[in-house]
């Protein structure tokens, strides 16, 4: 873990293990997942004016990490064993 993670929340904590396993970041994936950082963050601080951040806090951080995860499923489906259902 990096020294940024030691102090991190249980949530940014996930969210930081999930970006890892996603190996080398490319593209804007770099500055999506900092912003997907830095709401997690938010949310382990407990949302802001006391809690009323929380939903708002975790749409936005569903939708960063569907961002970013977006680009990576078009590459899935070159495994080579999307055809499987194919009588050929």
């Amino acid at each position: 873990m990096t020294s940024g993670n030691a102090t991190a929340g249980a949530v940014e904590r996930a969210v930081r293990d999930d970006v890892e396993a996603m190996g080398d970041l490319v593209g804007v994936e770099p500055s999506l997942s900092e912003m997907a950082y830095r709401l997690a963050r938010e949310i382990d601080g407990g949302g802001g004016e006391d809690g009323k951040l929380l939903p708002q806090l975790n749409r936005e951080l569903r939708q960063t990490l569907a961002q970013l995860l977006e680009g990576r499923a078009s590459d899935d489906d070159d495994d080579d064993l999307g055809d499987l259902g194919s009588p050929d």
